[in-house]
């Protein structure tokens, strides 16, 4: 069993930005590709971003991509999410997740994850 814990969620105006953490406490970080999901009240959990074990394969959500980055510190077994210019319809759980796969390798399913952290709450609001 894989435990994840992000941090970094919490209150931003629109325009603002935020970076989000996830760690594996206790397991071995390079073994999983990772990604991001969020779930907004009464909406499904919703693919963000994913990247490969060795972090060089990754893609984004046509509605995240050129404003938030993936990214993840193999030697700090530690994934990020940068997010920028950060917009109230942005406001969610955001989740990550982890999957046993190949070094290039990446999903954009949930169903296609084996683990996942608790969430932390993201909020855009003026």
């Amino acid at each position: 069993q894989v435990r994840l814990v992000e941090s970094g969620g919490g209150l931003v105006q629109p325009g603002g930005s935020l970076t989000l953490s996830c760690v594996t406490p206790g397991g071995t970080f390079t073994d999983y590709a990772m990604g991001w999901f969020r779930q907004a009240p009464g909406k499904e959990r919703e693919f963000v971003a994913a990247i490969s074990r060795v972090g060089i394969t990754f893609d984004y959500s046509d509605s995240t991509k050129g404003r938030f980055t993936i990214s993840r510190d193999n030697a700090k077994s530690t994934l990020y999410l940068q997010m920028n210019s950060l917009q109230p319809e942005d406001t969610a759980v955001y989740y990550c997740a982890a999957v046993s796969v190949g070094g290039f390798a990446y999903y954009k399913s949930r169903t296609d994850y084996e683990y996942w952290g608790q969430g932390t709450q993201v909020t855009v609001s003026s």
